[in-house]
């Protein structure tokens, strides 16, 4: 065998599922891991998807404390959990993930389509080991907090879409995926008043990831993630249409929108002169057997 041979790019690279196996992770583990960028992933150049290389298996599996220290920082939990690790009660966590003081990670729907937020373990652990943070812990919460939450503060959703965005960005690789991207966190009347150009703005949705978690299409679960997935505040919607206005004019420049080609139309039968062209229309079979009858 030639010394230079270079090998199928699939024997340099595995799929989701093996790499998961590798690492000693669950697969809900393994993809919260590519999420939060610890797992460096590249596309299959076959087309199906992303894949793992060798070389980033390897580097994982000789970091120290492997597989443990992998596996336990993306240990994700929910609020009961969540507040017993920060030592507090559930109502106060909430009231912290209220504020944005602690971001979930991830979402699921449990069986009474209600959202179930979770939370790195790691994070909890570091905001409750910071001494800024002690009075937030125990005590009565400040004024201004109560206020702001009174008046129906609820930042856990556009928090987690900022770490949502974080990995889509991530995984883009081009202008046109970026623009996707942002494009995915607004609603579409919003991306139709930066993308006016139908054709553009086709274009556009072909890169415009979907929602995180599958439901069956036009189900109240997919309407209720449609609304996560959907910037709500003014300011987040602002920043979300300049940042997508400025990415649509790099993708412009870098690769027009295609547009559909002028298809050539086959010329007609041109009459003889002085005749008008006209179809000969076959007689109807009942119709000429009627005409015989009748002069029989």
């Amino acid at each position: 065998m030639s010394g230079n041979t270079v090998a199928p790019p699939h024997t340099l690279s595995c799929t989701y599922s093996r790499a998961a196996r590798e690492l000693g992770l669950k697969r809900n583990q393994f993809d919260l891991a590519v999420h939060l960028g610890r797992i460096r992933t590249v596309p299959d150049e076959g087309g199906g998807g992303r894949r793992v290389t060798r070389t980033e298996i390897d580097r994982l599996r000789a970091a120290h404390g492997f597989p443990e220290a992998l596996a336990r920082s993306v240990e994700a939990v929910g609020t009961t959990e969540a507040a017993a690790v920060m030592q507090v009660p559930p109502s106060r966590f909430t009231r912290l993930a209220r504020l944005g003081l602690v971001a979930p990670v991830t979402f699921y729907l449990n069986r009474y389509r209600a959202v179930v937020w979770l939370y790195l373990t790691d994070e909890l652990r570091q905001f409750a080991a910071d001494e800024g943070n002690a009075s937030l812990l125990t005590g009565r919460t400040p004024e201004a907090m109560r206020d702001r939450l009174a008046a129906g503060l609820d930042l856990r959703a556009r928090n987690w879409r900022g770490r949502h965005l974080g990995f889509l960005l991530r995984q883009a690789e081009g202008p046109w995926q970026r623009a996707g991207a942002l494009a995915a966190l607004l609603d579409p009347l919003q991306v139709a008043e930066i993308a006016r150009d139908p054709y553009e703005r086709s274009h556009l949705n072909r890169f415009r990831p979907g929602p995180p978690t599958h439901s069956a299409p036009g189900s109240p679960a997919a309407h209720l993630v449609e609304r996560i997935m959907t910037a709500a505040d003014p300011d987040e919607i602002a920043w979300l249409r300049s940042d997508l206005a400025h990415t649509l004019a790099e993708a412009r420049a870098h690769h027009p929108a295609p547009r559909p080609t002028a298809k050539s139309v086959p010329p007609r039968t041109a009459a003889e002169p002085g005749r008008t062209a006209r179809t000969e229309r076959p007689r109807s079979g009942l119709l000429g057997w009627l005409r015989r009858s009748g002069s029989a």
